[in-house]
């Protein structure tokens, strides 16, 4: 009787909780894709989905309606390129799940049962208005990573939006460690390696014959498969000009291939390239100072040039703490603003500022239809915000996924409150919960 009462408490705590029919009025309402903010808006949900947003729209009766007293009520942030859920302890091995440095696989390896909706981060960075996370592997014994996961940071164990959303693979300094050295054999290994794919997919039994010379491994020519017909997006970490300029033109020999560059710090010096070939970009506006010799074109002009040039920017937190603090992604996206006010820099405007962190992400991944904004028939993924959500010190005061109302509050919350005033002799008992 026991095992079955916990059986079933188990399965509960593994279904997501339902969705609420809620309207959101009196917004200052922001739909996410570029547009400008409504006043007076009015943003209704159902079954979990967007339903109607904008201005003059009607309540439905018998609907909860919630006043938003004329604060910002926008899409959740989508964080760009994460490794949450991946990493508690960015020090302890044990909890740390984001590379795979001793496996004989790569592109197979699928990051989604490694993902922990459990996990401290999750909640911190679910606080601080992120929704939705793109969730990159960090790295494997080969060229190819893994495969990627677009997940929300919803308080239930049904985590995973899209499996296998994204192969990442590193190109530059970090990929030609990988290769054997050099840029040379980067570019070279890769071709083979998509090449060996294309061959097992015109016959399974190619990989068999090649035996031990065997370029990759079955699961990792699977995976590659869908890479090459464009099933899969492929996110690669780029940063020197010339590299990104020969990553552009691995489309000749793969045309359905799907690129987004991520970091692409010198991009803005090829911009006009990228935006020709219709390749999206993922930046990290921190990046403004050269780290290596690969970044010697760094500045925080470059998502503003890009986006000048036509290309599709989405803001993303790398190169930081991208597990624990994804919330960074709104004060770079209003440092972005901040330089539209600075002479001989180029910045982004507010409202296309907004969308990196939340459309453009989802459309980098191929998912702006379901997430990213608060168009009808996108998840109902709603935040309202105290303040200017790209000012710095803003913060959540209601925030829902999927419909679902979510709790703010986090571990060093409940922290804060035990210890905030404790009294001579009666310390809380910190095994407690």
């Amino acid at each position: 009787m026991i095992r079955a009462l916990l059986l079933s408490a188990a399965a509960l705590l593994a279904l997501p909780a339902a969705a609420q029919d809620v309207a959101i009025t009196n917004a200052k309402l922001v739909i996410g894709d570029g547009s400008a903010p409504v006043e007076g808006g009015t943003v209704v949900v159902r079954g979990g989905k967007v339903v109607a947003a904008g201005a003059g729209v009607a309540v439905p009766a018998g609907i909860e309606t919630v006043d938003a007293g004329g604060h910002y009520v926008t899409p959740g942030i989508v964080a760009a390129f994460s490794r949450v859920g991946l990493t508690e302890v960015d020090a302890v091995s044990g909890t740390n799940d984001r590379s795979a440095p001793r496996t004989r696989f790569s592109a197979g390896l699928d990051i989604a049962p490694a993902l922990n909706p459990m996990g401290s981060p999750v909640v911190v960075n679910r606080a601080a208005g992120v929704t939705r996370a793109v969730v990159a592997p960090g790295g494997s014994s080969n060229l190819f990573a893994g495969q990627g996961a677009v997940v929300d940071l919803g308080d239930d164990m049904a985590m995973v939006t899209r499996p296998r959303a994204l192969q990442y693979v590193a190109f530059g300094e970090d990929g030609a460690s990988k290769a054997g050295g050099s840029r040379a054999a980067t570019f070279l290994l890769f071709r083979e390696q998509l090449l060996a794919a294309r061959s097992y997919a015109r016959g399974a039994a190619t990989l068999a014959e090649w035996g031990n010379d065997a370029m990759i491994q079955r699961a990792d020519a699977d995976a590659l498969v869908r890479v090459i017909d464009g099933t899969t997006p492929l996110f690669v970490r780029v940063d020197r000009a010339a590299d990104i300029l020969n990553v552009v033109k691995l489309k000749q020999d793969f045309p359905a291939m799907k690129l987004v560059l991520v970091g692409a710090t010198e991009g803005w010096l090829v911009a006009p390239q990228i935006a020709a070939a219709r390749v999206p970009v993922i930046v990290s506006p921190l990046t403004d100072l050269p780290n290596s010799f690969e970044q010697l074109g760094a500045t925080q002009s470059n998502a503003g040039r890009l986006e000048a040039a036509g290309v599709t920017v989405a803001v993303g937190v790398f190169d930081d703490d991208d597990a624990h603090k994804m919330g960074y992604a709104t004060q770079y996206a209003g440092n972005l603003v901040a330089l539209t006010k600075m002479p001989g820099t180029s910045g982004l405007s507010w409202d296309q500022a907004f969308a990196a962190i939340s459309s453009g992400p989802a459309r980098a991944v191929g998912m702006d239809d379901r997430i990213g904004s608060l168009k009808p028939g996108r998840v109902g993924d709603v935040v309202i915000w105290d303040r200017d959500p790209l000012e710095l010190g803003s913060r959540p005061t209601a925030i829902w996924i999927d419909g679902k109302r979510q709790s703010l509050t986090t571990r060093q919350d409940r922290l804060r409150d035990r210890y905030a005033d404790p009294a001579e002799g009666a310390l809380p008992n910190a095994y407690d919960w």
